[in-house]
């Protein structure tokens, strides 16, 4: 099933090495040819899927998996409860309102499904006024990055004229009377290069009922272009807070103002050495979390009088475990820490003194904690990769925890389990990796195995429950996720072990999961699927061009593959802390074209059955990366094992997807899984 795509002589030099570019006319998505060229893949792809007689089961089944109500973290604003609910299938999750968390008298607040026809809007950004009578929301479109924020009077149920534009990734921080917010933005597009679209970031001031074009500017850098400015209030509405970040890079700066005098920003925390994260604050003590001194962060007080380093207070020093995020619920310390990949709730008071563990099931994550400081409950909403979220409420003064939204009883668990073990990657190094399967498996050495992963980012892969996993499992199918170097789940230093020239350790730990579980007779090389997406798309196809012979199958969904050109597509500059810059360094050329998929394809090579996954309007990984790999891929790929390309138009980088999309593209998926693995489902 071989397909050749045309070639274009291109060759770059990188520091004395050429490189050629021969399917760079793929990076032009507006072409008519490409356009061409990818409703041909398309057809290629779902002609093979059609082949496999039980697609519609599959299809049948995950709609089924799907069919469950999600619920939100609530939260109190006023005299209501807020919470989003998809109630199965819908495209998108509802926002309402009740005055009462157990009745059914819910109110609807905000329906994106009826925002635009093809339901892709997403409700991305939400801020209360104090007084709970206002709100600010931000929606996307396809899937975009980009928001645009609305004002809801809540009263009056309906929109203020208000529209505020050219936002991605901003925030909104209301004043204590609810007359406006401030917000950060980037350029107004055509008064920039287009390259400058996503630089530039400004704070402005906008005032309910203005036009956008009469906002007080706030805040500007214009010296360093590639810094954003998050504004936030503090508790008591005193200080204006900037949180200032450039990229993923693990590291941010605090600028604030005192709102009473207006004198300008004070740069509290700017030396670029470390990651700070505002928390709260009693008066001019400010409470962060810190990675400073502290791979594992911590929680510090800084004293506006005393910002100095020798005065910081250390409330809750490093611990074993990483601390994930810390907020001020019931004038306490609400810490949440990642232990061995998964979550742990602690309370301690703003000394610093432990006061309990919420006691919550093993292996879970926290999907979030919401409360505010003054008041004696906290929601929490946890999950596991058995049961969907479940939502609790925490009363503090009884030190109890009731269930509010739960749905655990409309899924089997008694037959199934995780468990948890540590295995050596190549250097020596302990890996984690949760298992997922029927209980009493039996180790025959040929068991269907989907190993995930993702290595990058800081990101940790913690417990979560997918419909489709579920399906994986009740079809007899190992489902496993490794915790890979590069990763957040034991902190700076473990993230830090899978950047730059020690990206090749992510790989290395993903192969040697693979060979845990061949060697421990758990499956063999035909039986066991690699899947990752975004940056773990990058690991999936770095892992087939290295070991072409160690897996059955490869889901690489919205790659990063071409490592030496990736800095130059929208948000790719934002990388570069993970990944390098191989045009600007040698040295980072070297070891980024030594792994890059898109360089490492070998004609003649025959590589394991490979669905390659994108969205035509994905603004985050844009299309190329998925579309050169394939073409290099296919023109490369020895032996009949499909090479397959699925391109989903208007979906984006999987932000605010439809249902409807999603269950349409897992169906592909998991089609292509069990034709080329030949399972039974």
């Amino acid at each position: 099933m071989s397909h050749m795509t045309k070639t274009v002589t291109i060759i770059e030099n990188f520091h004395g090495t050429d490189v050629a570019d021969p399917y760079r006319w793929l990076e032009n998505p507006d072409d008519e040819e490409v356009k061409n060229w990818v409703d041909e893949q398309n057809n290629m792809t779902q002609n093979y899927l059609a082949t496999y007689p039980e697609r519609e089961k599959v299809r049948e089944r995950l709609t089924k998996s799907w069919n469950y109500p999600k619920y939100s973290v609530p939260q109190k604003e006023g005299d209501y409860y807020y919470f989003h609910k998809n109630n199965g299938l819908q495209n998108q999750a509802i926002f309402y309102r009740t005055k009462d968390l157990g009745s059914d008298e819910i109110e609807v607040i905000i329906d994106p499904n009826t925002l635009n026809e093809e339901g892709t809007a997403a409700i991305t950004n939400l801020a209360f006024t104090k007084d709970g009578s206002k709100l600010a929301y931000g929606i996307s479109l396809n899937g975009s990055d980009w928001q645009e924020i609305r004002i809801r009077d809540l009263h009056a149920g309906k929109d203020e004229p208000d529209i505020v534009k050219w936002c991605k990734f901003s925030s909104i921080a209301w004043d204590e009377e609810g007359s406006g917010f401030y917000y950060n933005r980037f350029p107004e597009p055509g008064t920039v290069d287009p390259e400058d679209e996503s630089n530039y970031n400004r704070v402005y001031w906008h005032t309910v009922g203005r036009k956008q074009e009469e906002d007080i500017l706030v805040y500007e850098d214009p010296l360093d272009k590639g810094l954003s400015f998050n504004p936030t209030l503090s508790d008591d509405y005193r200080y204006l807070v900037l949180t200032v970040w450039k990229g993923t890079e693990n590291k941010s700066r605090i600028y604030y103002r005192d709102e009473q005098s207006k004198e300008g920003f004070v740069q509290l925390l700017a030396e670029d050495d470390g990651e700070y994260l505002f928390i709260g604050n009693e008066g001019k003590l400010f409470y962060f979390t810190t990675n400073y001194d502290a791979p594992k962060e911590r929680v510090i007080g800084v004293h506006l009088d005393k910002p100095k380093k020798e005065n910081w207070i250390d409330i809750i020093p490093e611990q074993e475990d990483v601390l994930t995020f810390a907020k001020v619920i019931n004038n306490q310390f609400v810490v949440c820490y990642l232990h061995n990949a998964h979550y742990k709730l602690r309370i301690y008071d703003l000394e610093g003194q432990l006061q309990k563990e919420v006691s919550l099931p093993d292996f879970i994550s926290i999907s979030g904690v919401s409360g505010k400081k003054t008041e004696s409950s906290m929601f929490i909403g946890y999950t596991s990769y058995l049961v969907p979220t479940t939502i609790a409420r925490y009363d503090f003064e009884k030190s109890e925890l009731d269930t509010v939204f739960n749905t655990s009883e409309l899924v089997e668990t008694t037959g199934f389990e995780t468990t948890q073990v540590f295995y050596p990657s190549k250097d020596g190094t302990r890996i984690p990796m949760f298992l997922t399967h029927r209980k009493g498996l039996e180790l025959t050495g040929d068991n269907p195995v989907l190993l995930y992963g993702y290595g990058g980012f800081n990101v940790s892969l913690t417990p979560a429950f997918s419909p489709s996993q579920r399906m994986w499992i009740e079809a007899g199918g190992v489902f496993v996720v490794a915790n890979l170097r590069g990763g957040g789940e034991f902190g700076e230093e473990w993230y830090k072990a899978g950047t730059l020239e020690r990206k090749q350790n992510v790989f290395d730990d993903f192969i040697a999961a693979a060979e845990w579980l061949i060697e421990h007779n758990y499956t063999n090389s035909k039986k066991i699927a690699i899947m990752g997406g975004s940056n773990g798309g990058l690991l999936v196809a770095t892992c087939i061009t290295q070991r072409p012979d160690l897996f059955g199958a490869a889901l690489c969904l919205v790659p990063v593959t071409d490592m030496l050109r990736y800095h130059k597509f929208t948000v790719g500059r934002y990388w570069v802390t993970d990944y390098g810059n191989a045009e600007t360094s040698k040295e980072h050329f070297e070891f980024m074209y030594n792994y890059s998929p898109l360089h490492n394809v070998i004609k003649g090579v025959e590589y394991p059955p490979t669905l390659v996954t994108t969205a035509d309007t994905d603004d985050r990984v844009v299309p190329l990366h998925a579309m050169k790999y394939a073409a290099t891929l296919q023109a490369g790929q020895q032996g009949d094992n499909p090479i397959l390309l699925r391109v989903e138009k208007n979906a984006g980088h999987g932000l605010g997807k439809p249902t409807v999309k999603i269950i349409e593209e897992q169906t592909d998926m998991y089609t292509f899984l069990f034709k080329t693995m030949e399972i039974e489902i």
